[in-house]
């Protein structure tokens, strides 16, 4: 290459897209003017400047100039429902020097900085308009685990699934996520709604120290003993996190001896009466009985009985936590006392589970291969009531696997006061909503507009969000009512004060 060619390439690429650029890069994604005007094509950073951060990287750096780009700045994503967004820059890191190489490259080259993890969140608040997007996906080993002390070391990336496997061998457990394929550190930065919450309580609960890489690019260590602004912040600030986390401290539990569950479908025309029931039985139950309410479609062998009602069914399930399956049956047969148990279309009682079987069952409900909208929200009104406000809405629903779901947190003290040393502050007695799911990109806007909808008409009854499956893309809003407002107001002064020049994203900045 001449002397003039080299200098005419690295003058276009340091003065970033052009309108011929712009082209190149869309090209390279894939795309078109017209396939998809509103994609963000961003700037195209420097080879000059990319040089200096290889020399200290040992991961993969990769840009919109490489054909993989798009698949790795996309393609893990849960949700088939794409983003338009595109970073400038992903380092595929391999441990923590990576990270802070990573972090310290951005900062001086004044960019922005996002986290990718396992990518499971809903809409997707990894993936932001330019900067460089920090992707953790190798960091997925169990350092260590001592079944002695009751302890655990772990990378971030390590599904639901995987973390109870490794741990139910040694007849130890955690109070992991439900959804099979959800990675540990997205779900413990966001506070985690957990299997067996009643006796567990929350994932981050369970999170004795995080190892975290700051804004400066420096490694440490945040626990209840030493810096604690950041052990606040990472327990619960999910997205707005102003550091990377790349270690969890884990305080382990014995393996339950006995779960069980149990499950009950009844017709759609009896929800507000089911609901009703659920709501008062809820206080009987001991917390480690997990009960929730869904709106479902009828399953294949109940269709014929099911059309006057859409093809829509009720069902109740009941998982619980025991110490012997004599206990767990004894308490689940309280489920029995539903006064329109002659009604029921279809029953399991008692089933012997597995933490593999559980995640199985799970998993069938939110599959994965499908285009998503899903808000989560928090309630402290009767269920019956809540359910009420959408029964005829979800009966206009096409989607075989559209589900609106709503737990009901067991016990006589619902809710329990929350640590006030954690970002995550919201809870109530309720915890559901609409998880939207469809096939075709054809039916993607008469589904989000069924979407929207639905969550127009729950809004009345709603005390918050949950910031890990509410779509903060579409509804910034809800990143603050996630939170507390002392504690949004704290998560904002800690941020200013540990990452004052914003090296990282907050909850809404290169979203649109």
């Amino acid at each position: 290459m001449s002397e003039n060619n080299e200098i005419t390439r690295r003058s276009f690429l340091s003065k970033g897209v052009s309108a011929a650029g712009s082209l190149v890069f869309a090209s390279g994604l894939g795309l078109s003017s017209g396939k998809s005007a509103s994609a963000k094509v961003a700037p195209l950073i420097s080879s000059l400047k990319l040089d200096s951060l290889r020399g200290k990287f040992k991961g993969r750096l990769i840009t919109p100039v490489d054909p993989e780009f798009p698949v790795v700045a996309l393609g893990g994503l849960w949700n088939e429902l794409k983003p338009t967004r595109y970073p400038q820059l992903i380092a595929q890191v391999l441990d923590e020097a990576d990270v802070a190489a990573a972090i310290r490259f951005a900062r001086s080259n004044k960019l922005k900085v996002t986290v990718r993890g396992g990518g499971h969140n809903w809409c997707n608040p990894s993936v932001r308009n330019s900067g460089v997007m920090i992707d953790l996906t190798k960091m997925n080993q169990v350092i260590s685990v001592d079944k002695a002390a009751k302890k655990a070391v772990l990378q971030p990336i390590i599904s639901n699934r995987d973390v109870q496997k490794r741990l139910n061998a040694e007849g130890l457990s955690f109070p992991s996520g439900h959804c099979p394929e959800v990675k540990l550190s997205g779900y413990l930065l966001s506070g985690g709604m957990s299997w067996n919450q009643g006796v567990w309580g929350h994932g981050v609960g369970s999170v004795e120290a995080v190892e975290l890489v700051t804004a400066d690019g420096q490694l440490l260590t945040a626990s209840a003993t030493e810096n604690q602004d950041y052990f606040f912040a990472a327990r619960g600030a999910g997205p707005g996190l102003f550091a990377v986390a790349t270690r969890y401290h884990l305080k382990l539990y014995d393996l339950p001896k006995a779960i069980t569950a149990s499950s009950y479908v009844y017709p759609y025309e009896h929800l507000e009466e089911v609901a009703q029931w659920v709501s008062g039985v809820a206080g009987t139950l001991p917390p480690s009985v997990e009960l929730s309410l869904f709106m479902v479609n009828a399953p294949a062998d109940l269709a014929d009985k099911c059309k006057e009602s859409g093809g829509k069914v009720c069902m109740v399930t009941a998982t619980m936590f025991a110490d012997s399956a004599e206990e767990a049956a004894q308490t689940l047969s309280r489920l029995d006392s539903c006064p329109l148990l002659p009604y029921v279309l279809k029953s399991s009682t008692c089933e012997p589970m597995t933490f593999e079987q559980l995640f199985d069952a799970s998993g069938a409900l939110w599959p994965s291969g499908l285009r998503c909208n899903v808000d989560a929200m928090f309630s402290d009104e009767n269920l019956a009531t809540v359910v009420a406000s959408v029964k005829e809405h979800y009966k206009t629903h096409e989607s075989p696997s559209t589900v609106v779901m709503f737990a009901v947190f067991t016990g006589k003290n619902v809710p329990e006061p929350l640590d006030p040393t954690m970002a995550f502050s919201m809870t109530a007695r309720l915890y559901g909503g609409p998880w939207t799911m469809w096939k075709e990109a054809s039916a993607d806007e008469r589904n989000i507009a069924w979407h929207k909808k639905c969550v127009e008409l729950l809004s009345p009854h709603i005390k918050g969000h949950y910031v890990a499956e509410s779509d903060t893309v579409a509804n910034p809003e809800f990143s603050r009512t996630s939170y507390s407002q002392k504690n949004w107001q704290r998560l904002s002064e800690l941020r200013a004060k540990y990452d004052p020049d914003g090296v990282f994203f907050d909850y809404n900045q290169g979203l649109t």
